[in-house]
């Protein structure tokens, strides 16, 4: 007899892990916010950058069942966005002259 999906058998845990990917971009979001809020804003932004990267390549690399809540748009629409604002977000934020 076979078992039936994970999906049947434990649908808050087939969940959890439809959007582990997510989940690993909004932990280096909340550790890069964790540096800003210690005094560390430079770094912290470029945390959060290289995590909207990160998201990016996610989305381009995933197919849309695992990219979770990561696909919103077409892929390389959503590719282009997240890549952009990521790399936008960090250069900018060293761009800043320090104080």
């Amino acid at each position: 007899m076979t078992r039936p999906p994970l999906y049947v058998r434990r649908p808050f845990l087939a969940g959890l892990l439809r959007q582990l990917p997510l989940l690993v971009v909004l932990g280096f979001v909340a550790t890069g916010l964790l540096f800003v809020s210690l005094g560390h804003w430079r770094q912290g932004l470029v945390i959060v950058g290289l995590a909207l990267g990160g998201a990016g390549v996610l989305r381009l690399l995933l197919p849309v069942r695992r990219a979770g809540f990561l696909a919103v748009r077409s892929r390389p629409v959503d590719f282009v966005l997240m890549t952009g604002a990521g790399l936008a977000l960090a250069v900018i934020a060293l761009m800043i002259p320090a104080a």
